[in-house]
C-alpha cells in the first residue's frame, strides 16, 4: 500500500493534528504580532493630493498630464526634496556608503510616488514616519514642481518675447525710413494724392474761380512733382501702412508672451488637499498575521506529512 499526499490525506492530517496545528497558528499569530510592531518594523503614515496640470505649454505628442510627470520624477525634483527635509539622516543611510547615492534614491522612490489616475490627474503619495513630515512633503513637492515649470516656461515665453522685441524694434526703424521718405516728398509740396490732386486739376483747369493771390505758376510746378512723384507716395504710404498693421500683430503677440513671462501663475490644480493622517499606513499588521499563520500552517502540514511518510515507509 502505496501512501498518498493528496487533498483528502491533507484533511486526514489536519483533523489528526489539529490541536497541534491550532497552537502552531497561535503561536505564529503572536510573534507575527510581536515581531510587527514599532520596535522591529518602523510604522509609516501616508499623505496624498491629487492634482491637475493646468496652464501647461505642450512641447510633444505627450499629454499635459505625463508632461508633469515627468517633471516629478525628475532628479532634481528629488534632489531638492532630499536637501529641504535631509532624508539621508532620516533614512538612516552612511553618507560613506559606497552606494550612498544608489540606497538614497532607492529609499526615496519607496517612499514618495506619483502616478497617474484613470482621469488623467496625478496623484502624490508620500510614507514617512512622521504624520506631519509626510503632509508637509506632499506640499513641498507641489510647491517645487510649481517653481521648475514656471521656471522653463519663463524661458520659452522670454525667449519669444525677446525675438518679437527684435522684430518690433526692426519694423520701427523700417517706418521711421519710409516716414522719412513721406517728409522728403512732402517738402516738394506731394503729401496727399487724392486731395492734392483734385485741388491741382481744378486750379489748372481753371474749372473753379481762383482768388487773385493764387499762384499759377505753382500750381503747374506741384502739378508736375505730383507726376513724378505720385507713384512713389502712393507706394510708400501703402508700404507704411501695412507695416503699422505687421506691427500690431507683432505686439499683440510680444504682449501675449511677455504677460506669461512677468506672471506668477500656478501649473497645478489641487483637487485633493494632503492632510496629516492619524492612523499609520504601515506595516498592515492583520495582513502580517494573516500570511504568518497561514505560511505556517503550510509549512507544518507539510513537515508532518513528511514525517508520517516517513514513519509508513519504515512500518
Amino acid at each position: 500500500m502505496e501512501y498518498s499526499f493528496n487533498s483528502f490525506g491533507i484533511l486526514k492530517i489536519i483533523f489528526k493534528w489539529k490541536y497541534h496545528l491550532i497552537i502552531i497558528a497561535v503561536l505564529a499569530a503572536l510573534l507575527s504580532v510581536f515581531f510587527s510592531g514599532k520596535h522591529f518594523i518602523t510604522p509609516l503614515y501616508k499623505s496624498y493630493a491629487i492634482v491637475y496640470p493646468d496652464n501647461l505649454k505642450r512641447y510633444s505628442e505627450e499629454s499635459t498630464t505625463e508632461q508633469m510627470l515627468q517633471v516629478m520624477q525628475s532628479r532634481d525634483i528629488a534632489d531638492s526634496m532630499i536637501s529641504r527635509f535631509n532624508l539621508a539622516k532620516q533614512y538612516k543611510i552612511d553618507p560613506n556608503y559606497k552606494y550612498y547615492q544608489t540606497q538614497l534614491m532607492r529609499e526615496y522612490r519607496e517612499k514618495v510616488s506619483v502616478s497617474k489616475t484613470d482621469y488623467e490627474a496625478v496623484e502624490i503619495s508620500v510614507l514617512d514616519r512622521n504624520a506631519d513630515t509626510a503632509k508637509l512633503m506632499v506640499d513641498a513637492l507641489i510647491d517645487l514642481v510649481n517653481n521648475k515649470i514656471r521656471r522653463i516656461q519663463k524661458e520659452k515665453f522670454a525667449e519669444l518675447a525677446d525675438a518679437y522685441a527684435g522684430q518690433m524694434q526692426r519694423s520701427r526703424v523700417y517706418m521711421d525710413s519710409l516716414r522719412n521718405v513721406l517728409k522728403d516728398l512732402g517738402s516738394k509740396g506731394v503729401f496727399e494724392y487724392n486731395y492734392q490732386s483734385q485741388q491741382i486739376m481744378k486750379a489748372y483747369l481753371r474749372t473753379v474761380s481762383l482768388p487773385e493771390n493764387v499762384n499759377s505758376k505753382a500750381a503747374k510746378e506741384l502739378m508736375k512733382n505730383m507726376g513724378n512723384l505720385s507713384g512713389e507716395l502712393i507706394q510708400t504710404v501703402q508700404m507704411l501702412n501695412n507695416e503699422a498693421q505687421k506691427y500690431i500683430d507683432v505686439k499683440i503677440s510680444f504682449e501675449s508672451e511677455y504677460r506669461h513671462v512677468v506672471s506668477n501663475v500656478s501649473y497645478t490644480n489641487v483637487i485633493t488637499h494632503p492632510f496629516v493622517s492619524d492612523k499609520k499606513a504601515y506595516p498592515v499588521r492583520w495582513i502580517i498575521v494573516l500570511v504568518s499563520v497561514m505560511a505556517a500552517l503550510a509549512f507544518a502540514i507539510v513537515v508532518i506529512a513528511i514525517l508520517e511518510r516517513k514513519n509508513f515507509i519504515e512500518q
